[in-house]
């Protein structure tokens, strides 16, 4: 989601947001496979979670680099030099620093004895997906708390920008 304009903290949460929710989408999608032992590949089910990581730049730096800048232009000698003031490009695309990538865990599912079952071995056992659903409920409380506290962010910067202009 792309929020326009100078208000970096919309943009901020509203990453954080769309980070969440593909969080709780691949929970709730390891959660409803939980007892999938076939796929289309003739494997159980495995359990998928999202990476997130971060740019090593710093603040500091994408804020000094040159394609973050614009110079103002003077009418009046009395107004401040263009070399002195220096402003972000209004619309321009900003990289919040933050990459994710959807990953597998290949961790090993367990085996259970259930001779009866399709996808039985010889001696009975069946090779069940790696989804451990405390874990997942972990995770999804988690990543419910962290997607409110990023609304609340989000509502604060809302609430601020409103008093500004009320200003």
């Amino acid at each position: 989601m792309k929020i326009g304009g100078n208000y970096f903290s919309f943009d901020i949460c509203s990453s954080g947001l769309s980070l969440q929710r593909r969080r709780m989408e691949l929970i709730a999608q390891n959660i409803a496979n939980s007892e999938t032992t076939s796929t289309a590949n003739g494997q159980p089910y495995q359990r998928q979670f999202l990476r997130i990581t971060q740019d090593d730049v710093s603040f500091n730096n994408t804020m000094a680099s040159e394609t973050n800048k614009i110079k103002m232009n003077t009418t009046n000698s009395n107004h401040i030099s263009s070399a002195q003031v220096e402003a972000p490009r209004p619309g321009q695309e900003k990289s919040n620093g933050l990459d994710s990538e959807t990953l597998f865990d290949d961790s090993p599912g367990e085996m259970v004895y259930i001779p009866g079952h399709p996808d039985a071995n010889d001696q009975g056992y069946v090779n069940m997906p790696n989804v451990n659903i405390i874990t997942e409920m972990v995770d999804m409380i988690s990543a419910t708390r962290n997607y409110e506290a990023n609304l609340t962010a989000l509502n604060s910067a809302k609430q601020m920008a409103k008093d500004t202009l009320e200003i």
